[in-house]
C-alpha cells in the first residue's frame, strides 16, 4: 500500500543533518546522517530519499527544512528541481525556526544534541500543521533582494547618525538643542560643526560666519544673520571639551559624517535601481497619495503574487500586524501587544507607507488622529501601526483588482 516518506533536514552553512520517518512516525534510520551543504551533498540526499521511498513503497515525499538565515535557499531549489524526485510528488516545507522551536516543546525528553533536530523537523511536517513552500518567483526575489538591502542600509544610516549625535554632543553640546538649521545633518549644518569648535565660533566675527553659512547652504538659507547669531549664542553656552580629547572627537565625528554621506549616496543609487526594476511589474500602488516607487516596490516584493493570500487578513498576519489576545473566563484584556512575528520587511514598508499616506490622504489622516487621541501612552507608535493595518486592506484590494487609487473606494 502506498505511503508517505517524511524527511527532516537541519540546515547549516556547511553541513545538513538528515533524518527519515514513515507516516506512522517510525524511524527509518538509527540516527541522522550528515552531508555537506553543496551540490554533491544535495545529490546524496536525493539518492537516499529515493532509496528509502522505494523501500516503503512511498508515493509521496514530504521534505521539511528549517529556514536558518539563507542557508536553505540553494538546497530547496536544487531538490525541488530534481527530475529524479519528480515521480514521488515531492512537497517542500521551508519552516520558520520559531515553528520548529515551538513544536520541539511537545517533546518531554530530548537528547542534548543537535542531531535530534532533523527528527523533530520531519515529525513537524508529518503532523501537517505547516503549509508547503512554493518555488520562488525570481522576479519578485530579485526586487526583494534590493528592497531588503535598502531596509538594512536605512538602519545603518540611522545608527551612524545616532553615533554622530553622541560625538556632536561631546564636541558642541548645545548645537542640537539650538540648531538653527532645518536638518542637523544638512550640508550647511554639518559644515559648521565639522569645521569649527565652540571656541572658534564664539570669537568669529558675525559677518565671517554668515559668509561661511551662505557658501555651504547653496545661498538658499533664510535669515543667515539670525542663524549666525544663534550659533554664536549656542557656542557661548556649550561645554568645553578637554583638550586631550578634542582632536580624537573631531576626527571620529568627521569620519562618521563621511560614512553617512557615503551611505546616503549608496541609498540614492539603490533607489534608482529599485524604481527601474519596479517598472517591470504591473501595479497601481504608486497612485496612492504619498506612495513613491520605493514604498510600492517594498510591498510588491514582500507580498509577491497577491493570489497566494486568501484575503487582506492573511496579508496582515503575514506582516505580523496582528495583536495577541488575552482572555480568561469572563475577562478579556483590552491593552494587548503586537504579535512579535511575521515578515519584518513587509511590516516595515507598511508602517513607512502609512506614515506617508496619513500626511497626504484625509481618510488616513482622520483615522490616525482618532487612534492617536484614544490613549495617553505610545500615541504616535500605536496610531501609526493601526493605520498600517488599515492600509493593508487598501493595498490588498489594489493589488488584487489592479485599480487605481480612489479615496474611500478601494475597499
Amino acid at each position: 500500500m502506498p505511503s508517505t516518506l517524511f524527511v527532516g533536514i537541519d540546515v547549516s552553512s556547511q553541513f545538513n543533518s538528515v533524518f527519515f520517518i514513515d507516516q506512522d512516525g517510525n524511524n527509518l534510520i538509527k540516527k541522522p546522517f550528515s552531508v555537506s551543504n553543496d551540490i554533491p551533498g544535495a545529490d546524496s540526499i536525493i539518492s537516499e530519499v529515493i532509496s528509502h521511498a522505494n523501500a516503503i513503497n512511498a508515493s509521496c515525499v514530504k521534505i521539511g527544512m528549517e529556514a536558518t538565515s539563507h542557508y536553505a535557499w540553494h538546497l530547496h531549489l536544487h531538490l525541488a528541481s530534481s527530475p529524479d524526485l519528480a515521480p514521488f510528488n515531492p512537497k517542500f516545507f521551508v519552516m520558520n525556526p520559531g515553528v520548529v522551536k515551538g513544536f520541539k516543546k511537545a517533546y518531554t525528553y530530548l537528547p542534548k544534541t543537535d542531531d535530534f533536530d532533523a527528527r523533530i523537523i520531519a515529525d513537524c511536517v508529518r503532523f501537517g500543521r505547516v503549509n508547503p513552500t512554493p518555488m520562488p518567483d525570481f522576479r519578485y526575489a530579485a526586487l526583494q533582494c534590493l528592497t531588503r538591502f535598502r531596509y538594512h542600509l536605512v538602519q545603518t544610516i540611522s545608527s551612524e547618525k545616532s553615533r554622530a549625535l553622541n560625538l556632536l554632543y561631546l564636541k558642541f553640546s548645545s548645537f542640537k538643542e539650538d540648531c538653527p538649521f532645518s536638518d542637523v545633518f544638512g550640508s550647511a549644518s554639518t559644515s559648521v560643526f565639522d569645521s569649527f569648535t565652540p571656541d572658534e565660533i564664539a570669537v568669529m566675527p558675525v559677518e565671517e560666519l554668515v559668509d561661511f553659512v551662505l557658501s555651504h547652504g547653496n545661498n538658499r538659507l533664510k535669515n543667515p544673520e539670525e542663524i549666525a547669531k544663534t550659533l554664536k549664542s549656542a557656542a557661548n553656552r556649550a561645554y568645553r571639551l578637554n583638550p586631550d580629547m578634542c582632536d580624537t572627537v573631531s576626527m571620529t565625528l568627521t569620519m562618521t559624517l563621511e560614512n553617512i554621506r557615503f551611505l546616503e549616496s549608496q541609498l540614492k543609487k539603490l533607489d534608482k535601481e529599485i524604481s527601474k526594476q519596479l517598472n517591470g511589474f504591473r501595479q497601481t500602488l504608486t497612485t496612492i497619495p504619498g506612495f513613491g516607487n520605493v514604498l510600492a516596490a517594498g510591498l510588491v516584493a514582500e507580498i509577491g503574487d497577491v493570489k497566494r493570500f486568501k484575503n487582506e487578513c492573511a496579508v496582515a498576519k503575514f506582516a505580523g500586524l496582528v495583536w495577541n489576545k488575552y482572555q480568561s473566563g469572563n475577562f478579556s484584556a483590552e491593552d494587548t501587544s503586537l504579535a512579535k512575528c511575521g515578515n519584518q520587511y513587509l511590516r516595515y514598508y507598511l508602517v513607512e507607507a502609512a506614515n506617508c499616506v496619513r500626511i497626504h490622504a484625509k481618510e488616513y489622516a482622520d483615522f490616525y488622529c482618532k487612534k492617536y487621541n484614544e490613549v495617553t501612552k505610545h500615541q504616535h507608535k500605536r496610531a501609526l501601526v493601526l493605520t498600517a493595518r488599515k492600509l493593508v486592506r487598501l493595498v490588498f484590494a489594489m493589488l488584487s483588482k489592479g485599480q487605481i487609487y480612489q479615496p474611500g473606494g478601494n475597499g
